[in-house]
């Protein structure tokens, strides 16, 4: 979080932020952006691990959060393009993406489960993935409580494509916890992560249905 202030207050302190964050008027839409850097780090890092170890998660993984990364940039762009007016196309196709992104992790949990491919980590490892789970939960719970009373289409497309963000994150840190410490028979480990990894593709499924299905804030309050 004081990594983020500070990037904030230099942003806010040059010509061309105030300018920017003058126009847009919410701290939302920085946040997005100064998060997609933090979250591309994040992503390349699951990628280095998965290549260092072998492992088809974490390069999946990778592309998940790159993924979900630039949509959540796209939405930003788009948001300002149009001046933050209610619009359903952003709405709808970060929908249809949310949707194709939980088939495709559905695919990759099977296979992974399917050919037992799991892989033990070292501490810093885990640290890590621990750490970056525990803040994109906290995250998303603050923005959830934050942006309740005043809702967009943007922030609706933001919130979502965050808890399907933690959503993986979770799945990771339950798998790479249980491939790294143990104290579980292989057959409830394997139980566990099937029940885990339903739960989460169908939560990134319906996220995306929402969003695609959902009216605009605007939209609402016209009717």
């Amino acid at each position: 979080m004081k990594i983020k202030q500070k990037v904030f207050n230099k942003v806010e302190n040059s010509n061309i932020g105030r300018k920017w964050l003058g126009k847009v008027g919410d701290v939302i839409i920085l946040n997005a952006v100064v998060g997609f850097f933090c979250n591309l780090l994040f992503a390349f890092y699951n990628g280095a691990l998965g290549i260092l170890s072998h492992s088809l998660w974490f390069v999946t993984m990778c592309a998940y959060y790159i993924i979900l990364s630039t949509m959540r940039f796209a939405a930003v762009l788009y948001g300002v393009k149009s001046g933050f007016a209610s619009d359903r196309f952003v709405m709808r196709l970060s929908g249809i993406l949310l949707a194709m992104l939980s088939f495709v992790l559905t695919g990759v949990i099977h296979i992974s489960l399917s050919q037992n491919i799991a892989v033990k980590y070292d501490e810093i490892a885990m640290i890590t993935i621990a750490t970056y789970t525990f803040y994109k939960i906290t995250m998303a719970v603050i923005r959830a409580a934050k942006h309740k009373k005043k809702p967009s289409s943007l922030h609706m497309v933001i919130r979502n494509i965050g808890y399907a963000e933690v959503a993986a994150s979770v799945i990771s840190l339950q798998r790479s916890m249980i491939a790294s410490f143990g104290g579980m028979s292989a057959e409830s480990a394997h139980t566990l992560n099937v029940l885990t990894g339903a739960v989460v593709c169908l939560f990134v499924l319906l996220l995306g249905c929402l969003l695609y299905t959902s009216p605009s804030p605007r939209d609402r309050q016209k009717s």
